[in-house]
């Protein structure tokens, strides 16, 4: 969405010829974010048009369980990770695929996640 970022073609690799598939939570994020910015609807329209070509993993009872497992692992460790990067870790997790993200810092360390990231 923003090509005039430097790191978008240091993913590419991750994604090309690959089925991508994004967290229900990361779909919320990027809604959110298009609306606090005040994307025009050209602009929302192309957001929705690529997320028709991804995956959208949705809830479902594994998932809850993956999280609340993932959640009490974390807090037991004392580390504290928002709600919103639990669920999308989650959501990787109980669909065993990796999860690109250029959060390192939001996602290392989280017990089982396997995190592709270049930042």
């Amino acid at each position: 969405m923003r090509p005039d970022l430097p790191w978008g073609g240091l993913y590419r690799p991750y994604v090309v010829g690959k089925t991508v598939a994004v967290s229900f939570i990361t779909v919320g994020e990027l809604l959110f974010g298009a609306r606090k910015r005040n994307w025009g609807a050209r602009k929302v329209a192309d957001l929705r048009l690529r997320l028709h070509s991804a995956v959208i993993l949705p809830y479902d009872l594994a998932l809850c369980e993956t999280y609340g497992n993932l959640k009490a692992a974390v807090y037991n460790s004392g580390r504290v990770i928002a709600d919103n990067d639990l669920w999308i870790a989650a959501c990787a997790l109980r669909h065993s695929i990796p999860l690109v993200s250029n959060n390192r810092t939001h996602f290392e360390g989280i017990p089982g996640l396997v995190l592709k990231t270049e930042q």
